[in-house]
């Protein structure tokens, strides 16, 4: 078994998937060393946010092996992935954030998912994420309040709440101006470069990659 500092944080061994018929993933392998960046460009329904679902362990593949710093989550039962995904931070495709929710609140929400109820030190770490993104201004705003790009720097602060060392993106610049997408592209490397985050960039953009 080569050193943990070694291994990668993220990789995919001869992973394939189909629904019914239809092949969604052949023979897919990579790997994302720790601190490194990933991106993976092709065009809409070719598969890209399905291979997330799967390092999520939320689909299993039909073949393959599914590394995350040197486990195979493919065979773990879902009630041990908690475990995993607690170090891995997802930004959805529009952001997701919740409409009922302050920024804050959204921000905070995974903090106290995961036991967090010292209220003094959530908010120190709600502040410190949305002040890395520029948002900090915003806290007490509704997501309706926001502009697109100014939901996506939240969401991206939600993900990265919790510390994780696995950042995986979902076409986090669709549907954003050139100029705001070039933001969340330059907030994106300065995670990779401040906090030796590994990260994994879904697009279909080429000038996001």
């Amino acid at each position: 078994m080569p050193d943990s500092v070694d291994r990668p944080a993220l990789e995919l061994q001869h992973v394939s998937l189909s629904f019914d018929e239809t092949s969604v993933l052949s023979d897919i392998s990579f790997a994302v060393g720790k601190g490194a960046t990933l991106v993976l460009l092709g065009v809409a329904a070719s598969g890209k946010s399905v291979l997330l679902k799967l390092v999520l362990g939320l689909l299993k593949p039909d073949s393959g092996k599914i590394l995350v710093d040197g486990r195979d989550i493919v065979p773990v039962p879902e009630e041990q992935l908690g475990r995993f995904r607690r170090n891995m931070g997802i930004v959805f495709q529009e952001g997701a954030l919740f409409d009922s929710l302050s920024v804050f609140e959204n921000v905070a929400y995974r903090l106290r998912e995961e036991g967090a109820a010292d209220e003094a030190a959530i908010e120190r770490r709600v502040r410190e994420v949305l002040g890395f993104v520029e948002m900090e201004h915003a806290i007490d705003k509704m997501p309706s309040e926001l502009s697109g790009g100014m939901r996506r720097r939240v969401a991206i602060a939600r993900a990265v709440a919790s510390d994780p060392s696995l950042m995986l993106y979902d076409s986090p610049t669709a549907g954003l101006d050139p100029v705001t997408a070039h933001t969340i592209n330059v907030l994106i490397a300065k995670l990779r470069d401040t906090g030796h985050v590994s990260s994994v960039v879904v697009t279909h953009r080429l000038q996001d990659a």
